[in-house]
């Protein structure tokens, strides 16, 4: 099912269920959408991807704030701030494992015909462009750099 769709469906079924801080969650990242979509006019609405990354900067920035939260020795909000976490979480596909990590890099490396740490952006690229979706790029960095010998 398409993402938005998804969010159709989980925000009528968190409703029936009652469940409030799910339902404002998915509110939110309606919302986000929206202002996406209308950021982009008079283009077409966000396609999958950019749907995706949309989600991945939100979990970032939650991230970021319940740290501060914990910093600040304010549990009750990192908790709030980790709750999202986990329900926008729950639409990015999964992720791959660090040993799929690995072998999508060296795959990319060899394909890119990347020889030094200067030629690293092809390999990013090829990565961004099969594995967006799945692959953590701020992992990947320091693994291309390995394999590159940097």
């Amino acid at each position: 099912m398409e993402l938005r769709a998804r969010f159709t469906e989980e925000l009528k079924t968190s409703m029936k269920a009652g469940d409030a801080p799910r339902t404002s969650t998915i509110r939110m990242i309606i919302a986000k959408m929206k202002d996406s979509d209308i950021a982009a006019r008079p283009g077409p609405p966000l396609e999958e991807a950019a749907l995706v990354s949309m989600l991945r900067g939100m979990v970032k920035s939650r991230r970021e704030s319940a740290e501060m939260y914990r910093q600040g020795n304010r549990p009750e909000l990192a908790a709030k701030e980790d709750a999202e976490i986990a329900v926008i979480e729950a639409f990015l596909p999964q992720q791959m494992d660090d040993a799929a990590m690995q072998a999508a890099v060296a795959a990319a490396v060899a394909e890119s015909g990347a020889a030094s740490i200067k030629e690293m952006g092809k390999v990013m690229a090829v990565l961004k462009g099969k594995y967006a979706a799945q692959m953590d790029m701020a992992k990947a960095g320091p693994l291309v750099k390995a394999a590159l010998g940097g």
